[in-house]
């Protein structure tokens, strides 16, 4: 059963070596991230889940490492606690990011990764979110993934008139707890045409039936202020701590407990 989830991007700027001389522009965004993570270990799960778009699906033991050394920086990163198999893929990024987010927390508890294809369909994504609802008696999942990389000329795949509508549908799914089954459905072509990279993990976690039952409706508001949420659904309290798109990218951080 998943008795909370947190969702927060992974570009590698939301580490402060990557960052470098930009590290304070993040620095809200990081103490988001920090505040959703710690709801996950406070609720005291027996298992935490690093969920995060890759290239292919599969599932990455305590051990598996993943590196920021492509941008530059000599910082390694192991999820979890265990001694790296020898036969073990690298973490990807959204991964990578994911297991720097739960060291930098402290939890030093046990911990897997789930690698879920970019070009996977919804329904792939949502079984296999139920299938690891059933890891353990207590599941937390730690999603991560970004929102549109094509919100303004400076983004990473220059302007969309549709990125920024999109986004705002995401950021209200995301504090009502994807009331509408707005994100469980997201289409592939769509997401690819918008370089949205959360699709598959926000699929994974609608699976995990963290957004079952959820009661806000379809009509939260597209604007959701940072912080705002409804008492509703399986998990019960949503909230939206995040919305940004600093570098043209959309950055989500909601906390589901």
């Amino acid at each position: 059963m998943v008795v909370a989830a947190a969702v927060c991007p992974c570009p590698p700027l939301l580490v402060p070596e990557v960052a470098q001389g930009a590290a304070d522009e993040l620095e809200p965004l990081r103490a988001a991230c920090d505040e959703a993570v710690r709801a996950l270990v406070e609720a005291k799960p027996d298992l935490i889940v690093v969920v995060g778009p890759g290239p292919r699906d599969a599932v990455h033991e305590p051990g598996a490492t993943g590196t920021f050394r492509g941008y530059g920086v000599p910082l390694d990163v192991t999820l979890g606690e265990g001694t790296t198999p020898a036969d073990a893929a690298p973490l990807p990024l959204s991964l990578t990011v994911g297991a720097w987010l739960l060291a930098r927390s402290g939890w030093t508890g046990p911990v897997r990764a789930v690698e879920a294809a970019e070009d996977g369909d919804p329904h792939t994504h949502r079984a296999r979110g139920a299938e690891i609802a059933r890891w353990a008696d207590r599941v937390a999942l730690l999603v991560t993934g970004d929102g549109s990389a094509r919100r303004d000329v400076k983004a990473p795949g220059y302007l969309d008139e549709r990125a920024a509508p999109l986004d705002a549908r995401i950021a209200a799914a995301l504090a009502s707890g994807d009331a509408d089954g707005f994100l469980a459905g997201l289409d592939r072509d769509t997401a690819r045409a918008l370089m949205v990279s959360g699709r598959p993990a926000w699929q994974v976690l609608t699976g995990a039936g963290a957004g079952a039952g959820a009661g806000a409706g379809a009509g939260a508001a597209a604007g959701v202020e940072a912080g705002a949420g409804a008492d509703t659904g399986a998990l019960g309290h949503h909230r939206l701590l995040h919305d940004a798109a600093p570098y043209g990218v959309g950055y989500f951080v909601a906390s589901w407990t």
